[in-house]
């Protein structure tokens, strides 16, 4: 009996991907365990690996192909002696179940009849306006609930009439050749990370604080520690992990997420580290970051940036964390304030390292300053608190050999 391949859901919020390429052809054998295709979504490029044995009898969808959904059939594969006539009888996916990760979705696993399928988004939505998900009818694909039905909700239960929703905007037309405007499609990160980023604008309440930091003796530590062993090259960046983490551990007030039902503090102090990658960024998360040492620190960020800008990060690497650190100092730039990434209630923007004047021992003097700017969710921690974590950050990097304790 042909047995057809889905596309298979690679983390809990997938809804779609690339189907970037395809390792096997048509008259491939294929074995339990062999990559037959790679992904990508809005973060990595993941492989497909087949759960069943046969022919991969016809490819369905081609590669490049984008916004493929989960659980569309993308090929097909044949018992041995099996023709290709015999594709056509191929069951149809069952619309009640999601395939495993890393599956190809023949065998998938049935899901609870009692579980909702909602976006994040609307799981947010609901649950700050008293909505309970199980009374919603869902619009989007296979049932799932999104963000219109949250809004339809609203609107239904508001006595007052909903403000009419300004005209859609008539698509605009493509560059002319000639005009000196190329447009560049937008990739699923792009999409991913300007959804995103819009929403915490609109929804989180941002405030900021903003500490010079006199870094002189961190680099010095810094230089002696590098020279002791060429197994580890330390950044300043890798410091400034470490100093998080542990202002952090010191202010337990900051590490922590908003929800209308109560504030989340993390027991574990996870450092979520923004990685520039072509089209995008992406957040690797150094976990139990406050327990590692910076070498520790170093080979791991080093791993995962390499990782990050071949594509190659697992869901599990950039999900989570309770906090951000943002370093743009190897740009140049002095000074900057990052946006939130929800559901994290804090993000540390970090400048460059430059020469100014400073007092040292009621005298001026030159030293090396680096600001640092806290943007934080005021509805989860409020400036107190921010200014609590900032001081004891300010500490560790001014003195970091209390780091090392």
């Amino acid at each position: 009996m042909p047995i057809r391949i889905l596309m298979p859901a690679l983390s809990p919020t997938m809804t779609e991907g690339t189907l970037a390429r395809w390792l096997k052809g048509e008259g491939d054998a294929v074995e339990p365990g062999d990559i037959v295709a790679e992904v990508e979504t809005d973060k990595a490029t993941m492989e497909i690996e087949a759960v069943d044995e046969g022919v991969l009898g016809r490819i369905l969808v081609p590669e490049g192909t984008e916004g493929v959904a989960i659980n569309t059939p993308i090929a097909v594969l044949v018992g041995e002696g099996e023709s290709a006539s015999a594709i056509a009888e191929a069951p149809p996916p069952s619309p009640a179940a999601a395939p495993s990760p890393g599956g190809n979705g023949a065998s998938p696993a049935p899901q609870p009849a009692e579980r909702i399928f909602a976006s994040p988004l609307a799981r947010r939505m609901a649950a700050q306006a008293g909505i309970d998900l199980a009374s919603l009818s869902g619009s989007g694909p296979r049932g799932r609930i999104v963000k219109r039905d949250i809004e339809a909700a609203l609107a239904k239960a508001d006595a007052a009439p909903a403000p009419s929703a300004p005209a859609p905007r008539a698509p605009e037309a493509p560059p002319a050749p000639g005009s000196g405007v190329v447009a560049v499609p937008n990739t699923g990160m792009r999409k991913t990370i300007a959804r995103r980023l819009a929403e915490s604008k609109q929804t989180v309440p941002h405030f900021y604080l903003t500490v010079d930091c006199d870094i002189d003796a961190l680099l010095k530590t810094r230089k002696e520690l590098n020279a002791r062993s060429d197994a580890y090259r330390l950044s300043v960046n890798d410091f400034v992990v470490k100093a998080a983490a542990l202002a952090l551990r010191k202010t337990p007030e900051a590490n922590a997420s908003w929800t209308d039902a109560a504030t989340l503090r993390y027991e574990r102090v996870d450092i979520a580290v923004a990685v520039a990658v072509e089209g995008g960024l992406v957040t690797p998360v150094v976990r139990d970051a406050d327990n590692k040492g910076l070498a520790e620190i170093s080979a791991e960020m080093a791993d995962f940036a390499a990782r990050a800008r071949d594509g190659k990060l697992k869901p599990e690497e950039y999900r989570g964390g309770g906090f951000s650190v943002s370093n743009l100092g190897m740009y140049g730039v002095r000074e900057f304030a990052a946006v939130i990434n929800p559901p994290q209630a804090g993000i540390l923007a970090v400048g460059a390292g430059e020469k100014r004047p400073a007092v040292r021992d009621g005298a001026l003097a030159i030293a090396t300053m680096m600001s640092c700017t806290l943007s934080g969710d005021h509805r989860a921690i409020d400036g107190a608190i921010g200014a609590r974590f900032l001081a004891a950050f300010k500490g560790l990097v001014e003195d970091p050999l209390t780091m090392l304790l």
